[in-house]
C-alpha cells in the first residue's frame, strides 16, 4: 500500500477529477444523498489517498481545519470493490497519523456516521454528542485527543 497526502495545488487536474468522481459515486449516488459534494474545504484540505501496488485507489480522506478551528477529516471512502479487505481501518490510521503531523498533534474532531461509532471508538475516538441528522443520515460528533 502506498499513502500520499497532497493539497489541491499539488494535484494534477486528472488526479483531482478521479477523486471527485469516486467521491460522487460513494457519497451522492451510492448513499442517495444529493448535496454539495465539492465545497470550500477542498481548496485548503490535505487529500490523503491510499493506493494498492498497482496504483489503484483503495481509499481516500480529506484532512483540514474547520471554520471553528477544530482539526477534522472526512469524506472517508473505500471504493465498493475494495471493501471487506480492512482497508478502512488502515486508511483511518494513516489519516490520524497525517493529521497529527500536519497539525502538530492537535485533537481531531469528526462528524461520524452513527453506525460507525464502534469502529471509530476502536481507534480511540469518543462520542461527544447525541445522534443528529446530517443530510438525512444519522451522525454524531466524536473526538480523538491530541498526541501528548
Amino acid at each position: 500500500m502506498k499513502t500520499a497526502v497532497k493539497t489541491l495545488d499539488e494535484m494534477t487536474a486528472a488526479e483531482w477529477c478521479r477523486l471527485v468522481e469516486e467521491r460522487v459515486k460513494v457519497f451522492v449516488v451510492e448513499q442517495d444523498c444529493p448535496y454539495q459534494e465539492v465545497d470550500a474545504y477542498d481548496y485548503q484540505a490535505h487529500h490523503l489517498t491510499l493506493r494498492d501496488d498497482g496504483g489503484k485507489l483503495v481509499g481516500y480522506t480529506r484532512i483540514y481545519r474547520r471554520q471553528d478551528g477544530k482539526v477534522t477529516f472526512g469524506r472517508v471512502l473505500v471504493p465498493k470493490k475494495y471493501r471487506k479487505h480492512h482497508y478502512g481501518r488502515y486508511l483511518v490510521e494513516q489519516t490520524i497519523a497525517a493529521a497529527h503531523r500536519i497539525f502538530n498533534g492537535e485533537p481531531i474532531q469528526i462528524q461520524a456516521q452513527a453506525y460507525l461509532k464502534k469502529f471509530y471508538g476502536s481507534l480511540g475516538f469518543q462520542a461527544i454528542s447525541d445522534v443528529y441528522l446530517e443530510d438525512g443520515i444519522p451522525h454524531l460528533d466524536m473526538v480523538l485527543k491530541g498526541e501528548d
